[in-house]
């Protein structure tokens, strides 16, 4: 078997080489990436300003607790000093049989909110939010049923 001769294999790698700059200068012209967003700058403003609300929450102090009884959620909602959040607007997300549900809560005492799940046995993953004059607070819940 002959080897190559270097003066044909450096020109061979040169030509590769040219080959790939230009294929690659051809797809970044005229390819869009799949990581970009049309909507990109109004999500990371909507970013921002969530991160303000989880801020403005952390500053006074809320806590949420949670308790299950007869298929009904209850969120006790209270801040810093242990007094109740009245006022709030809270709902939960869920999947439920394969769509997404947003199960809105009544406030039925101060602080004290409630929303009644599906009836479906297993576990749950739930997310909780509630907003009150720009500030927010968001909880995961693993609800075992």
């Amino acid at each position: 078997m002959t080897k190559p001769s270097p003066a044909l294999l450096i020109p061979l790698l040169l030509c590769s080489f040219l080959a790939f700059s230009s294929w690659a200068a051809y797809q970044a012209a005229t390819r869009v990436s799949d990581v970009s967003d049309r909507g990109y700058y109004s999500k990371g403003l909507k970013y921002n300003s969530t991160l303000l609300e989880k801020k403005a929450a952390t500053v006074l102090g809320w806590e949420l607790r949670s308790e299950l009884v007869d298929g009904m959620l209850i969120q006790h909602l209270t801040d810093q000093n242990g007094e109740p959040v009245s006022g709030a607007k809270g709902i939960l997300k869920l999947q439920h049989r394969e769509a997404l549900l947003t199960v809105p809560l009544e406030e039925i005492d101060a602080g004290v909110y409630r929303g009644l799940l599906p009836q479906r046995a297993g576990e749950h993953l739930i997310r909780a939010e509630f907003e009150r004059d720009g500030a927010r607070i968001l909880r995961h819940l693993l609800l075992t049923i």
